[in-house]
């Protein structure tokens, strides 16, 4: 009997922690949307800022490759940009 009592008390503690945890994550949501919001108003483009987010999230190595497999699947598609060297004017 005391086993279930234990078992039903801790099953009761995380139940309770895990509740408290996503209230604070809704806060630091919250708080995050507020930052966007702020950013927008001061003129600058969440959706970019977003990405740049993101991209800092990400080690250099992990960028390049992802940039790099990016720049290849729009070539393939034919959206990238054509690269015209510069005439050079030595």
């Amino acid at each position: 009997m005391a086993d279930t009592s234990i078992a039903r008390d801790q099953l009761k503690s995380i139940v309770e922690r895990i509740e408290r945890l996503e209230e604070e994550k809704k806060g630091i949501a919250d708080d995050i949307r507020d930052v966007y919001a702020e950013a927008k108003g001061n003129g600058y483009d969440v959706k970019t800022l977003r990405k740049v987010v993101s991209l800092r999230k990400k080690d250099n190595n992990e960028r390049e490759e992802e940039e790099a497999m990016l720049s290849l699947y729009l070539h393939a598609l034919g959206m990238a940009p054509e690269f015209e060297p510069q005439d050079s004017q030595d």
